[in-house]
């Protein structure tokens, strides 16, 4: 309340000024002669200005405006940041905020790998020619692998249910979000556990009380619209984690990898030690196998109602902001609460002195963004 009343009193202190400044420059003789001591007195409104601007400056960058007007922000776009943070997982596999698809982008840099492995081993004179053909038999197995993914025929009905199942579970997040009653209450025991840790949290800027003494933005949600983010944020996660677990292993695929790691596995132990150097290939081909057999590639199309239900989300949880995207934008200028060990600026150090730092720290962010906010600590 304070910070908002001096708030609006500098902003009038620096209007006044202004005015006052150029009422009296009509009045002033132009002509007077240059370093006339006469025109060297007063000029304090001007002083005023100056020194406005520079305490605006550092109420704006300390967040103490935004603290001020609209004391929940901080919190409730910790839980913002908490939904970003669970959907950048499901979002960068597809071309939403990247130019083309996750597993176009690991096949294409997978196919280079493969093909500058291949000149290594044709063109090094410490390989024999039948390591050499023994070799490039493992690498042409690995590369063949790649279109068992990608092939729509193969793919398996029970990966098709459980991609059908995630996209189902977006979509009624995305109806459910929307809804007053969203988060509903689990259990009395949870609410109550929660009710307690409010409790404890401290308040925005209060380290000294806040949960664990390190925090700036206490991040348990404090408000209704925190709790619903949070809770979207909880349920995004479990679905990502989901995802990921998923293997689009068909049956040849499966087949074919078994017999590239048996025969590399065979061939590396009937080496001896001066073989060093095919062995180590042979080691490289089978870690371009296995980043294949880990990565997420389905056949195309496969996710596209999966990317459609993520967009539809994104777009509602946007919506949903309200007035608070409008509060990012104006009062967190270029500071985007966008992870919350960003917004938790006092985890690393043990005392709170750095808390008067912010301001400083937002300004020199704002001025280069492209930097880690720790790095000014």
């Amino acid at each position: 309340m304070l910070t908002g009343i001096i708030t609006f009193a500098v902003i009038f202190a620096v209007v006044g000024s202004i005015l006052y400044g150029r009422k009296l420059a009509k009045t002033e003789k132009l002509d007077a002669v240059f370093g006339n001591p006469e025109r060297a007195k007063g000029g304090i409104h001007w002083v005023i200005v100056g020194s406005s601007f520079l305490l605006l400056t550092w109420l704006y960058y300390s967040w103490d405006m935004a603290k001020s007007f609209y004391p929940q922000s901080a919190n409730e776009l910790c839980q913002v940041a908490k939904v970003n943070d669970s959907l950048l997982s499901l979002k960068y596999l597809f071309p939403i905020e990247e130019r083309e698809f996750k597993s176009t982008s690991i096949i294409k840099g997978e196919n280079k790998n493969i093909q500058k492995l291949a000149n290594e081993i044709k063109n090094s004179p410490n390989i024999r020619e039948q390591d050499k053909t023994t070799l490039l038999k493992f690498i042409a197995k690995t590369q063949q692998s790649i279109p068992l993914l990608t092939n729509i025929d193969l793919l398996e009905e029970d990966t098709k249910n459980k991609i059908r199942d995630l996209t189902n579970r977006i979509t009624w997040l995305t109806e459910d979000f929307q809804k007053i009653s969203y988060p509903p209450i689990k259990s009395i025991e949870e609410e109550n556990a929660r009710i307690e840790a409010l409790k404890k949290q401290g308040k925005w800027g209060a380290s000294a009380t806040a949960v664990e003494n390190t925090v700036e933005i206490p991040t348990i949600p404090e408000t209704k619209m925190g709790l619903k983010f949070d809770a979207a944020a909880k349920e995004l996660t479990l679905i990502s984690n989901d995802f990921f677990k998923i293997r689009n292993h068909n049956y040849k695929y499966k087949q074919l990898m078994k017999e590239i790691k048996d025969e590399i596995k065979a061939y590396r132990s009937s080496l001896d030690n001066t073989q060093e150097v095919a062995s180590a290939l042979a080691k490289d081909v089978l870690k371009i196998a296995r980043r294949i057999e880990y990565a997420s590639i389905f056949p195309p199309n496969t996710l596209d109602d999966m990317q459609k239900s993520i967009i539809e989300f994104d777009e509602v949880q946007k919506k949903e902001q309200g007035v608070l995207r409008l509060v990012d934008i104006f009062y967190f200028l270029l500071v985007q609460l966008f992870q919350v060990d960003q917004i938790v600026l006092n985890k690393d150090l043990e005392d709170g002195y750095q808390n008067r730092l912010i301001p400083l720290i937002n300004l020199c962010y704002s001025l280069n963004p492209v930097l880690d906010l720790k790095t000014y600590l």
